[in-house]
């Protein structure tokens, strides 16, 4: 049952949603955005944008003068719908160019720069901060919005984001995806900037044994206590 209905108040917040790769953030944020009637952000997809405008210029992915130049200068657009999300750089959407095996080689090393960080959080706070939504990434909980209604962060075995993240890139092997998926976890969580990290006040939900909709399930509950809550305080 959506909060849309006549008989359930609307959601009116935001739903912070942190975790690595291949816990199912995107598939259970979308899902939850378009039940509770939301605005939905993958703030991953907007480093990835960066990370492709850095590749397309030729920049070393390390060289954090040059990179932050680059990420300044270009113009990134982001639908919010859930139903239809799209990436436009530079007046062209990248929603492929994005997942590619070379985007995603280069996103921590982009995602680590002070000012790429800086210069994203501002956008995405905006974006935020013009509707109730549902954020999906590494630091919403913790950076982008603290102050979340709702703050939840997804986890999933190594064995079991690995076939995920392998089933989506089609035809990968498990084992070299695997490896991946430790180097950036280990990467993402020792940077200097943002580390990516459980959230103070997040509830952890283990998703390696739950469909999709349970998980939604369990979101939409947490979302619904929010707005109890909400009205206990007034």
């Amino acid at each position: 049952m959506a909060f849309e209905t006549d008989t359930a108040p609307s959601f009116t917040g935001v739903v912070a949603l942190d975790g690595p790769s291949g816990t199912g953030k995107s598939t259970v944020a979308r899902r939850l955005a378009s039940r509770i009637g939301a605005h939905y952000l993958d703030t991953g997809a907007m480093y990835r944008a960066a990370t492709v405008a850095v590749l397309r210029a030729g920049v070393d992915p390390q060289d954090a003068d040059a990179v932050a130049r680059v990420v300044a200068g270009m113009r990134l657009d982001v639908s919010t719908d859930p139903s239809a999300p799209r990436t436009v750089l530079d007046g062209r959407a990248v929603d492929a160019e994005i997942r590619s095996a070379e985007t995603t080689a280069a996103v921590s090393a982009v995602s680590a720069i002070a000012a790429v960080r800086t210069q994203l959080v501002q956008q995405q706070r905006l974006l935020i901060a013009s509707a109730p939504t549902v954020a999906e990434g590494r630091d919403i909980g913790s950076v982008v919005w603290p102050a979340a209604e709702v703050k939840v962060y997804l986890t999933a075995s190594e064995q079991v984001r690995a076939e995920r993240r392998a089933g989506e890139l089609k035809g990968s092997d498990v084992r070299a995806v695997a490896a991946e998926i430790r180097r950036r976890d280990a990467f993402d969580s020792t940077r200097a900037v943002s580390p990516s990290h459980r959230p103070d006040g997040s509830r952890e939900i283990d998703t390696s044994e739950l469909t999709v909709d349970e998980v939604v399930d369990m979101l939409e509950q947490l979302a619904r206590q929010s707005i109890s809550n909400r009205k206990v305080r007034t």
